[in-house]
């Protein structure tokens, strides 16, 4: 073996249920700490820190802080951008370093504290934490929102995953409650896979009824049993070092983990421009290279952690490698992002760990996947305990091209998807509709009055006509 090849030596996780609870900076600490202990290597000596976008906290400089908790100098640093990808992302990045001799070792964390941060705000006070940036930093876009989608207010997840469900629902011809009750059955056992996860957030397992009859709607026909729970206090941080230097720290042989091959690939950014609103080429060709490129496939696979924010993402994953979503090897090792926790940017850590912790006791092969902003961005990741393979990169593999979209229009549309917002009472607040139009652009538009939005939410409303008008900056749809 090459004395240069990477492969994962440590990986831990933290869940924080007491409150208030420890600042991001104690987190990143603690799981760094118990990752290097798993094997003693000494922090002081890292040769790269990394750490995902925290939502929960601005510090002034992220990675100098950890280092200097840590007692290291790294010679490499990196803080990310916001997304679900960003952890693999950096982990790849990591794994390149050591490949190509310029690092040999780096330690990647992430951490939320956005459960202490909503207990603050409950008890009137601000969280008392150390080092803010000043001035504070703009948010961390990779890509800030389409104009459209701004003056729309549509750049929250859980409105647009649920635009991309109602397309798939309407595409394969399923009626409200088939969806739904499928939902169910696919989700139900992620619940008890949480149920024996001692670092999950909810542990509490439930049947595809319970999840589909309770809950409040938040974007329908999403509710809030089935949508990522974000306000989390959880870190997690994996440690990868060159095979020479496991050698030297006498790691053993069935403790290591190999990055086997790795693959990026983006949708469009902006919903409304998606070919098909319902389904994903990037993922397939994601899938497609990071498997050719670890040389395995799916029948290989002894274990899976698909990424799970909401249904529409699982089920996107699923028809594009053909993956059936009862499939017995289950779709997630921690319970996925609505029972274990979806801590902001930070979740493809969580399931990195505990994919490691699954192959390291059982040998074998897994597939870690990835998914940042509105079904945009996605990585897929085999780890095996088996070296081998080709690395890969992060230059995307697949870049899907837009359908052109028109900011303002008047007149005739047809509904492509659509979902309901729903305020944290139960009431319905807005209508969000993606509209096909006659000159094959799309729209987005806005559903205002209470019989419209009740309606919507009682039969399927994609593929039905409506009359578009405008003030100049938001569309209102009618019928």
């Amino acid at each position: 073996m090459d004395p240069r090849t990477p492969c994962l030596i440590g990986a831990a996780q933290r869940t924080v249920r007491e409150q208030p609870g420890p600042e991001p900076l104690d987190l990143w600490e603690g799981v760094a700490r118990a990752a290097a202990g798993q094997t003693r290597f000494p922090v002081e000596r890292l040769d790269s820190i990394q750490i995902v976008y925290t939502d929960s906290w601005q510090y002034d400089t992220p990675t100098g802080r950890l280092a200097e908790r840590l007692g290291a100098t790294p010679r490499h640093t990196a803080y990310s951008k916001v997304g679900g990808t960003a952890p693999q992302a950096l982990i790849g990045r990591a794994a390149a370093g050591i490949a190509a001799g310029e690092l040999d070792s780096a330690l990647v964390a992430g951490a939320e504290a956005l459960a202490t941060r909503r207990a603050y705000r409950q008890a009137g006070e601000h969280a008392p934490w150390s080092h803010p940036a000043d001035p504070r930093p703009p948010y961390g876009w990779e890509r800030p929102p389409h104009p459209s989608e701004l003056a729309h207010e549509l750049f929250l997840p859980v409105h647009t995953y649920p635009i991309m469900e109602t397309a798939r629902r309407a595409a394969l011809g399923l009626t409200v409650e088939e969806e739904m009750l499928d939902r169910g059955r696919m989700m139900a056992p992620m619940t008890r896979v949480a149920a024996a996860n001692p670092h999950a957030w909810r542990r509490t397992p439930r049947t595809a009824e319970e999840l589909i009859g309770g809950g409040r709607f938040v974007g329908w026909p999403y509710n809030s049993n089935t949508v990522a729970v974000i306000e989390v206090d959880q870190a997690a941080a994996v440690l990868l070092v060159s095979s020479e230097l496991a050698d030297r720290l006498g790691v053993p042989g069935d403790q290591r983990l190999y990055l086997r091959g790795w693959a990026y690939a983006e949708d469009t950014w902006e919903v409304a421009a998606r070919p098909a609103l319902g389904a994903s080429p990037a993922i397939a060709r994601a899938a497609e290279s990071a498997f050719a490129r670890a040389g395995l496939t799916l029948d290989d696979m002894r274990a899976f952690d698909v990424y799970s924010c909401f249904a529409i993402a699982l089920r996107q994953a699923c028809d594009a490698i053909k993956l059936d979503p009862l499939d017995p090897r289950g779709l997630t090792v921690t319970g996925g992002l609505p029972y274990a926790g979806g801590p902001a940017s930070d979740y493809v850590l969580h399931s990195t760990a505990a994919m490691a912790e699954r192959l390291r006791a059982e040998g074998g092969h897994g597939l870690v996947t990835g998914v940042g902003m509105h079904l945009t961005k996605h990585t897929y990741a085999i780890w095996s305990t088996e070296p081998g393979g080709v690395l890969g990169g992060p230059e995307p593999v697949f870049t899907a091209e837009p359908v052109p979209i028109a900011d303002t229009c008047e007149g005739p549309g047809v509904v492509a998807g659509y979902t309901v917002a729903h305020a944290r009472d139960g009431a319905r607040q807005r209508g969000h509709l993606v509209v096909d139009l006659p000159s094959g652009a799309r729209a987005y538009a806005h559903v205002t009055r209470d019989d419209l939005l009740a309606d919507a939410e009682s039969r399927e409303l994609v593929g039905r006509r409506v009359e578009l008008t405008t003030d100049g900056q938001v569309n209102v749809a009618s019928w």
